[in-house]
């Protein structure tokens, strides 16, 4: 029970009256630094006549104040001090008001923290810890109120939108990622584009070596974390894997680059990776600047004797490639048909070239005469064996006439005297399948025009037969 009122301070007596009894409350609200009003849901009585108010109810040192109707207050009041802040409830009669009053200093008193909330914020802990409470059985998971809005409150913090835009954004994101372990991710990125190496409806498929470096690229870039899922992968993964590539060119970097970026890019498509991965940012992925080495090339004595010693199946690759100009791997997919098909010219489909744009080089004399033997050749490829085998020959075959080894130096040679002979970078880059400025940037003025009419003026001896 509460003390007992002290009649002496005018607390609480029944009968009688007092100038205390008129209390003005109004005066009672200003000193008060907010009051929460909980309305009951009854008109009040009027004042108990027989209870002098404000009524005091003490227990060992706190003191709950209860207070009558009146003026613009048709309720009984009850008011006490909580942690240094004033709190005030209202009910429709004396006794509901005493027993609360008697209830709240006993609360406080005994330290119960729930007395200093005001009505409004009992109603929402209350809510909130039924809330807890229905998570907690529907997952399993005991969350405390304070662990709640701890970590409500560090989410806003940290973001700079409202927090449910944040969870959508990452229910689209990173919540609809699937764990996959990256060499099987590869496997199934090679497997992808292996409709690629298969040439349909008269498209070009990739090159078999292409194809062979760029598998080997990605599944190395699997093989340096194994036992990894895609979604695991960190900035650190990626610069581990190009960390140890010193030894390769810049060029050969970049394009193992490119080809983690396309597995990167296939991985987000395919929710092994979150879109919002910042794995591009990686110092390993940044692209370097290959610095262009000096073009070489073969001179027109040494094209004579590639040709004069070339094997049958040989000399029309070495012969198409110094005196035309197709790239290497242009020719290992041109067929004979494309060296008859269009007069005095050797055409390159679209299907073929490497801009995939189709142009025609127009065949000069000293192609005619290398050509000639092999006019009965009217279908199949020119070289079959593929550019592997042509690699090999053509080492041994220049090895064994004490030749320099030039990276290109068929192609780069029938550029740089095409250029010199017919000073018009345009025509060069046409019949080359290039650009006018890369033929101005790496082919001007590298030979003469006199060097030029002795390369393309180099003809089979009269005695040269195609057996």
């Amino acid at each position: 029970m509460a003390d007992t009122p002290d009649l002496g301070s005018g607390s609480a007596r029944i009968g009688g009256s007092s100038p205390l009894a008129r209390t003005n409350f109004i005066e009672v609200l200003r000193k008060s630094e907010k009051v929460c009003t909980e309305v009951a849901q009854t008109p009040a009585r009027t004042a108990d006549k027989r209870v002098r108010f404000p009524v005091a109810i003490r227990y060992r040192g706190t003191t709950a104040k209860i207070y009558a109707p009146g003026g613009k207050f048709n309720y009984y009041r009850v008011a006490v001090t909580v942690a240094g802040r004033r709190r005030m409830q209202t009910f429709a009669n004396y006794s509901d008001a005493k027993t609360a009053a008697e209830r709240i200093v006993r609360e406080v008193k005994q330290g119960s923290q729930a007395a200093a909330l005001s009505a409004s914020q009992s109603r929402d802990a209350k809510a909130a810890l039924e809330r807890l409470d229905g998570h907690f059985k529907s997952t399993g998971k005991r969350i405390s109120l304070n662990a709640a809005v701890e970590g409500y409150l560090d989410a806003v913090g940290k973001l700079n939108v409202p927090l449910p835009d944040a969870v959508e954004g990452y229910l689209g994101t990173v919540a609809t990622v699937k764990r996959k372990d990256i060499s099987e991710a590869v496997e199934e990125f090679i497997a992808s584009r292996r409709h690629k190496t298969e040439a349909k409806e008269g498209k070009r498929a990739l090159s078999p070596s292409y194809v062979t470096h760029f598998n080997s690229w990605v599944r190395g870039f699997a093989g340096t974390f194994p036992a990894t899922a895609v979604c695991d992968v960190t900035k650190d993964h990626v610069n581990l894997y190009f960390k140890p590539l010193t030894e390769v060119s810049a060029k050969n970097r970049n394009d193992r680059r490119a080809a983690v970026t396309m597995f990167l890019n296939w991985a987000t498509r395919n929710d092994y990776l979150p879109k919002t991965h910042r794995l591009f940012e990686a110092d390993g992925m940044t692209r370097e600047t290959v610095e262009s080495a000096d073009t070489d090339f073969f001179r027109p004595v040494e094209l004579q004797k590639l040709l004069d010693n070339a094997s049958v199946d040989l000399r029309p690759v070495i012969a198409i490639a110094g005196l035309a100009g197709l790239r290497g791997e242009e020719i290992m997919r041109l067929d004979w048909a494309d060296v008859w098909r269009v007069e005095g010219h050797v055409e390159v489909t679209a299907r073929n070239a490497k801009t995939r744009q189709r142009r025609l080089i127009e065949i000069c004399p000293a192609l005619v005469a290398w050509l000639e033997p092999f006019r009965a050749n009217t279908a199949g490829r020119v070289y079959p064996a593929g550019v592997h085998v042509f690699q090999r020959q053509f080492v041994e075959l220049r090895d064994g006439l004490k030749i320099p080894a030039r990276r290109n130096g068929l192609r780069h040679a029938f550029c740089s005297f095409h250029f010199a002979l017919h000073a018009n970078e345009g025509l060069t880059a046409q019949q080359a399948g290039n650009s006018p400025a890369m033929i101005h940037g790496h082919y001007k003025g590298l030979a003469t025009k006199t060097e030029a009419e002795k390369w393309f003026a180099v003809m089979p001896a009269k005695s040269a037969k195609n057996d």
